[in-house]
């Protein structure tokens, strides 16, 4: 079983979406093995998006995570980091495949309901970013 970080973005929590989408994630097989809510300040969504940094969309980021609460959930599945990434779908809604999360309830590029951790590198690091072990429950 591998762990992969998901977090429902500010679109997603102020239009009531979470339980939509959190139920998805658990009919796709995902098992919920942490999750809270959080409103990120400037600071820690810069550093938690630190590696887009230098790109052209960085500061519309930034604001966008600090302009409401945001749910942070640790997934759990075989192969998670890929499982997640497809159920998810292209960053752009509409490029994402039918009955993915974002083609069905994305607005925009930007405004695309969740993030998915893009590598199994990355899940490790964000997963620790927003979770310490303890704080995560082992359904085994």
């Amino acid at each position: 079983m591998n762990r992969t970080l998901a977090i429902l973005k500010p679109d997603c929590v102020k239009r009531n979406l979470v339980g939509d989408v959190v139920a998805r994630i658990q009919k796709a097989g995902f098992k919920i093995l942490g999750m809270k809510m959080v409103r990120l300040t400037r600071e820690a969504a810069g550093e938690f998006y630190a590696v887009h940094r230098d790109r052209p969309f960085y500061a519309d980021l930034v604001i966008f995570m600090t302009s409401g609460a945001c749910v942070p959930l640790v997934l759990e599945k075989e192969n998670a980091f890929e499982e997640f990434r497809k159920l998810i779908g292209a960053t752009d809604p509409k490029e994402a495949l039918a009955g993915t999360i974002r083609r069905d309830f994305a607005e925009s590029k930007q405004e695309n309901i969740v993030h998915g951790s893009d590598s199994p590198e990355n899940a490790e690091r964000e997963i620790a970013y927003f979770f310490s072990e303890r704080e995560l429950v082992d359904l085994r």
